[in-house]
């Protein structure tokens, strides 16, 4: 009698258990359900508004559209310098848009680069929706207009990506003969962002963004440039030191202060002073005359 209550006992707690287990995964379904669909809006923070142009920073501009293969229509804004060698590609964060980074272009251009900075789809003035591959191709569409329309060399283009843009630039640089490769305030891939950010739960998601800066940088053999902050609130330093260890040679990294936002900014002088010693020392020949 006591060992057949026993046997009901034990199948009661197992069916408890089963049908807790169950709830759990039912769960962690549903989850990953609600947030494949809302993952997007976590790491694309477009802004639609255009608050300034290079004209309210002193600059002249040309306000350039373009298509891309798949036929989205992208805005941008090509900035000359009259003396220019180099042009830096910009591509930028997550958040805002091209009219939010009138801080980093005047420095650019003090410098003596032309600049040609672009939204990615879903951002300012471009069409469509962000996603990963479709930043990408943004990117190359980017880097063709410069070639095709401005007639620009490719050895004379020095690609430039901070945050999110990081990663745009470096898979660019994977697939075209750029002169050089800036990153600033990057991360080491989407999952580590993710476990970052949300240690418990990104164990628990299936994430759709790859972004995978320290498998991609393999793959780069241009000159590296990389700055980052120890004091970078979002980024950690140390996913922006994985990036610069898994890079090919020549490379170069250099600690920023401040935080994600402005550390470029709290670090001038020596930030601006980093840049040019980097640019310049890119390729010593052209500033010789022949």
């Amino acid at each position: 009698m006591i060992a057949t209550q026993n046997k009901k006992n034990l199948t009661l707690w197992g069916r408890k258990i089963l049908n807790l287990l169950a709830n759990i995964l039912g769960f962690i379904i549903l989850l990953n359900i609600a947030l494949y669909f809302f993952q997007p809006k976590l790491i694309f923070i477009p802004y639609k508004t255009m608050n300034e142009t290079p004209k309210d920073w002193g600059l002249k501009y040309e306000e350039v559209f373009f298509q891309t293969s798949d036929n989205i229509k992208l805005h941008g804004w090509y900035i000359p310098h009259k003396d220019a060698k180099q042009t830096l590609l910009f591509f930028h964060g997550n958040a805002g848009n091209i009219s939010h980074r009138g801080e980093s272009i005047k420095i650019f251009h003090r410098l003596g680069l032309n600049v040609f900075i672009t939204d990615y789809r879903g951002y300012g003035k471009s069409e469509g929706q962000p996603s990963e591959d479709g930043l990408y191709e943004d990117a190359r569409s980017s880097w063709n207009y410069l070639l095709t329309q401005k007639d620009i060399q490719a050895d004379s283009i020095v690609l430039f990506g901070r945050s999110l843009g990081g990663a745009v630039a470096t898979k660019l640089a994977t697939e075209v003969s750029a002169e050089a490769l800036i990153l600033e305030s990057t991360f080491s891939s989407a999952s580590k962002m993710a476990k970052s950010l949300y240690p418990g739960l990104s164990s628990l998601i299936y994430l759709r963004f790859n972004f995978d800066n320290v498998t991609m940088v393999k793959q780069v053999q241009t000159p590296l440039l990389l700055m980052h902050s120890p004091d970078d609130e979002i980024i950690p330093l140390q996913q922006g030191q994985k990036v610069f260890l898994a890079a090919n040679h020549p490379k170069k990294m250099v600690i920023l202060q401040g935080n994600h936002n402005n550390g470029f900014l709290q670090s001038q002088p020596n930030y601006e002073h980093q840049l040019k010693k980097f640019l310049t020392t890119l390729n010593p020949k052209k500033d010789k005359p022949e």
